[in-house]
């Protein structure tokens, strides 16, 4: 009966980590709405992907020291503690547009160089063998299997990154790159014929709603 399942209907159990390639990657996924979960979800695929030895990047755009959340995040420590999973926070100090006494134009000069480090990373993977396994000690410019851009959605969102720019970032990646973006409100149609995942996390009830700030553990 289990002839069809990959796991044979075997119990699953926690095995050592080791160096390795995935078969199947190469889609672009894209993660919007207006509920909790959107990095929340790409940082736990990033930790599946990890764990079966496949090298990851995450890039966060966008997110800096609000003042509503503190400066150590939880996701950092836990990525730091996991062979082949790295991570770059290329976000301003506060969020765009919100008045927290950032300044909107260091947002656009922000934004425009996290997305260039995104580039930069997909000329790498160009360069890479992505069928094979990385050093999860190597710079992400050498190559990996799985890149998350988070919040880079929201960012085309604020007129920070042009849709356009993202639609050719995203067509251009190499076959094997499984390209994770994250953010936005608002639907990005502008990646439809492009992205193969498209999810829609939506609020239903939030501690937000209810005066409840950012929790440590929860949002960072």
């Amino acid at each position: 009966m289990y002839d069809r399942t990959p796991g044979g209907g075997e119990k699953p159990t926690a095995e050592p980590i080791e160096p390795s390639a995935p078969e199947e990657f190469g889609c672009t996924q894209a993660w919007w709405g207006d509920g909790k979960g959107k990095t929340t979800a790409a940082i736990g695929m990033g930790m599946r992907a990890a764990g079966h030895g496949y090298r990851v990047h995450l890039l966060q755009l966008m997110k800096g020291g609000a003042d509503s959340v503190e400066a150590t995040r939880g996701e950092y420590n836990a990525i730091a503690a996991l062979p082949g999973y790295s991570y770059e926070n290329l976000g301003h100090y506060g969020w765009h547009a919100l008045n927290d006494g950032s300044d909107d134009r260091d947002h656009e000069q922000e934004a425009a160089a996290g997305f260039e480090r995104a580039r930069e990373v997909v000329d790498g993977c160009h360069d890479a063998d992505l069928t094979t396994h990385f050093d999860p000690d190597g710079a992400a410019d050498e190559g990996v299997h799985m890149l998350i851009v988070d919040e880079l959605l929201y960012a085309v969102d604020r007129d920070l990154v042009s849709s356009d720019a993202v639609v050719e970032f995203a067509a251009s990646k190499p076959a094997n790159l499984e390209l994770v973006l994250t953010g936005s409100h608002s639907s990005p149609e502008y990646l439809d014929g492009t992205a193969d995942l498209v999810s829609n996390v939506r609020k239903v009830a939030h501690p937000f709603d209810a005066g409840i700030r950012a929790r440590r553990g929860t949002e960072y």
